[in-house]
């Protein structure tokens, strides 16, 4: 017999959250699917609806955004069943352990500590993690990140106890540093060859060089390359469309002739 359909909630958050609880249960007891499903297996699944969610919001699509969040809510509610299913732990224990590391890592609400500034409250952050058991302010970092986000968490963490520069003339000048450093050793104009393994080495201290002044002055170097290629993907299918209409290949085409096509989109 087919489940009964749990009706809508009221408007209020708790009985919306409640009504998932009960559709997740029926779908984890009823469904081929669900049920085979283990935290490995839904691990990929979770990484892929999280860079959707990314997509929608650089995109400012806000039903987008609606909908990834309730992807997103809902592989989070499903780990916390099979958990709870092998007796580790369940819903309740997941939302009020996150509530309680709230509440302890911030003092300056809900104890007598001082913090009038984000910087205060981040340095803070990292103390309370380091009393709590982290051997490392860099502990909290993911191994998996990908290593441009990695870059800027790692900056943050350390800028959490001190660890930093002063004045963001003097992180410019370290990219400028770094620059030419790489260009002195590896510049392909002499035509010497190069050992690319100490090259790698070499454009990685740049770019985190350069991760780091974006820091500086605000920008999320992962969300302003992430917006670059958007930006090019648009402007090259634009030169696919514009070419395939004039009955040209690309393959078959200059570059010159391409350059015109692509300004176009410039334009655009």
């Amino acid at each position: 017999m087919p489940a009964n359909i749990p009706p809508l909630s009221s408007s209020t958050p708790d009985g919306a959250f409640l009504r998932l609880l009960n559709v997740l249960d029926t779908l984890r007891t009823q469904c081929p699917w669900d049920k085979k499903q283990t935290m490995e297996t839904l691990r990929h699944l979770t990484i892929e609806e999280t860079y959707e969610l990314s997509d929608a919001i650089l995109e400012g699509d806000m039903q987008e955004i609606k909908k990834e969040l309730g992807d997103v809510m809902m592989h989070l509610v499903f780990y916390a069943r099979i958990a709870d299913e092998q007796s580790e732990f369940n819903i309740t224990d997941v939302l009020n352990g996150v509530c309680d590391k709230l509440i302890s890592r911030h003092p300056h609400i809900y104890g007598d500590v001082e913090a009038d500034t984000e910087e205060q409250v981040k340095r803070n952050w990292e103390k309370l993690k380091l009393k709590e058991g982290n051997k490392s302010v860099l502990a909290g970092v993911p191994t998996s990140l990908p290593a441009l986000v990695k870059a800027s968490r790692i900056q943050e963490k350390a800028r959490g106890v001190g660890f930093d520069w002063e004045e963001k003339q003097q992180v410019w000048e370290k990219v400028e540093e770094e620059l030419q450093e790489f260009k002195d050793e590896f510049n392909i104009a002499d035509g010497k060859e190069i050992n690319i393994e100490k090259a790698e080495g070499e454009f990685g201290d740049l770019l985190f060089s350069l991760v780091n002044y974006a820091r500086f002055i605000d920008i999320n170097p992962e969300n302003a390359l992430e917006k670059t290629n958007k930006k090019f993907i648009k402007r090259f299918q634009y030169l696919e469309e514009k070419a395939k209409a004039n009955g040209k290949a690309l393959q078959d085409m200059t570059l010159a002739e391409m350059d015109v096509y692509w300004n176009e989109a410039k334009k655009l």
